[in-house]
């Protein structure tokens, strides 16, 4: 094991940051993260090349949902550098490298909530569609790559599936295509004729066919996939609900493109999964090498579910049946769907992601989003939801052995080794959660 100071020796390169997971969590809890501001104010007015306190305000400001004056931030940092590092633990574990791309918290796998409670060091090496090689990464026991599905990183993601051809080193989801084949219409094309899962057909829409659709120039039932009212619309690019709403008539449309300047859109039939007492019921689960690991079950009196504004730590009575569901999941419904995970890691084809679904009546698992990027997390009180603990040690210790499954002789990797050739403002921002 590598002495204190021969960690620094060979970190010194780094960035040292708090990252993700420690700054959110502060915020989460209520904490005030004003001390920990004003210390990173100071080191950047002592030093205005200190790229690891410019990133860590980036973090403060993206939890405190000031977008864009974290992406500016951000955008500062990666000038000066493209290196980073989260110490978790005793830094005695696992040295991951992170291979990741700018932009706010949906951007990538928030790959620190998973190791959080790990001894790994996290070492996040920036890339971007213009990145030439991948041979000076920080030395590394095992590589994954977060970059996430989404407009923005399509040409980052075609550039990294030229990259990584010849990587030959541990790898976790080394399948940028397959990532990039996470779109909503992607997901929804792969399981159009999966038994065990429904996927709602979505369709990519331009502006001009919605106002078609509005003036009723254009019938609702020449759209592939639908038949009639009600459907959903949301912006291309969106997650979390922003911008999702359901729509009754071809006059709903017409409101609806008051509120929204986009030039496209998502269109999906409307799949009314509640159960008998009226309830919707969503489930976030990870998948990973294949097996499914309960993250949460969101219940909610409305049909968009999102686990924050669900009232869970309200309701009594919802935090026991999601502590019998996680409880039993393995036993229950990983059984009960076991056809549909194992077509879903036959069609995604990745090592790691996570999905929100629901159970319909008839037995099928019904396909919200499948993506890398989803949040899963532990931040949630242990006083109000003492269930949790388990169930999430449990996926991070999944996932922390996928990772060392993958080493080699526990050699370290290095470039060409490895390649071949406050909580009203982080509700705001983490309602995916």
């Amino acid at each position: 094991m590598k002495t204190a100071a021969a960690q620094i020796h060979e970190f010194e390169d780094l960035h040292v940051i708090a990252g993700k997971a420690a700054i959110v969590r502060t915020v989460y809890e209520g904490k005030d993260i004003s001390p920990y501001w004003d210390a990173l104010m100071a080191r950047v007015s002592a030093d205005v090349s200190d790229a690891g306190a410019f990133m860590d305000l980036a973090i403060i400001l993206q939890t405190l949902g000031k977008s864009q004056e974290a992406a500016i931030t951000q955008k500062g940092a990666l000038e000066m550098s493209r290196n980073y590092h989260i110490r978790n633990g005793s830094g005695a574990g696992l040295r991951v490298l992170v291979i990741a791309t700018r932009g706010d918290f949906m951007a990538n796998t928030p790959i620190e909530f998973l190791l959080e409670s790990s001894n790994a060091n996290i070492f996040l090496h920036y890339v971007d569609e213009l990145t030439p090689h991948l041979n000076d990464v920080p030395e590394h026991d095992v590589a994954f790559v977060a970059v996430g599905e989404s407009p923005e990183n399509l040409a980052v993601l075609e550039n990294l599936e030229h990259l990584l051809t010849s990587w030959t080193g541990p790898i976790v989801n080394n399948a940028p295509r397959r990532v990039i084949d996470l779109s909503r219409e992607g997901v929804a094309e792969a399981f159009r004729n999966e038994p065990a899962i429904l996927a709602p057909l979505t369709t990519r829409i331009a502006r001009q066919t919605l106002v078609d659709l509005s003036a009723e120039l254009l019938s609702i039932n020449l759209i592939d996939g639908l038949t009639s009212f009600p459907i959903i619309l949301r912006p291309i690019g969106t997650h979390a609900g922003h911008g999702m709403e359901k729509i009754g008539s071809a006059d709903a449309i017409a409101a609806y493109l008051t509120r929204r300047p986009e030039a496209e859109f998502y269109i999906a039939p409307f799949v009314d999964y509640s159960d008998d007492d009226g309830k919707f019921r969503k489930q976030r689960i990870a998948v990973i090498d294949g097996k499914p690991y309960a993250s949460h079950l969101a219940i909610s009196d409305h049909w968009m579910v999102h686990y924050l504004s669900a009232g869970m730590a309200e309701h009594a009575e919802r935090r026991l049946e999601e502590a019998s569901w996680m409880a039993n999941f393995e036993a229950d419904f990983a059984v009960r769907h076991a056809d549909a995970f194992a077509a879903l890691h036959r069609r995604l084809g990745l090592d790691y992601f996570a999905i929100d679904c629901a159970e319909l009546s008839d037995g099928r698992l019904l396909l919200f989003e499948a993506d890398v990027a989803m949040i899963v997390h532990s931040m949630d009180s242990e006083t109000v939801f003492p269930y949790k603990k388990q169930s999430m040690a449990t996926l991070f210790a999944a996932f922390e052995d996928a990772l060392a499954s993958r080493t080699r002789d526990g050699k370290p990797l290095r470039g060409q080794q490895a390649h071949g050739s406050n909580q009203a403002g982080v509700v705001s921002l983490v309602e995916a959660l």
